[in-house]
């Protein structure tokens, strides 16, 4: 069973079709971007919770292993700025993981 039509005796999001303009703004964004149905499956999961996205997608450890990986001696700059990264940032990365390059 859709989630369309799971809803349809609460909300009759059936009715919406294309057009979003019954939706609260964030919703109808969402909708705007991913479709009604995965929209209502956040609604159900997050509903009355705030949410915090932070700045960056991957995490501190996931970018530090990139930035070793990549590092080939005289990238500094191109990682910097790959990463969004300061270039002293990205040595104090490369010196705390030293044993690892």
């Amino acid at each position: 069973m859709s989630i369309k039509e799971n809803l349809s005796g609460i909300w009759d999001v059936n009715l919406l079709g294309d057009d979003f303009s019954g939706l609260n703004d964030i919703y109808r964004e969402i909708a705007d971007e991913i479709g009604i149905e995965k929209t209502v499956a956040i609604y159900n999961l997050f509903h009355g919770t705030q949410i915090h996205f932070p700045n960056r997608l991957f995490s501190k450890d996931y970018i530090h292993k990139a930035i070793i990986k990549e590092y080939n001696g005289k990238n500094i700059l191109q990682l910097a700025q790959k990463y969004n990264y300061s270039e002293r940032s990205i040595w104090r990365i490369l010196k705390s993981h030293k044993q690892e390059i």
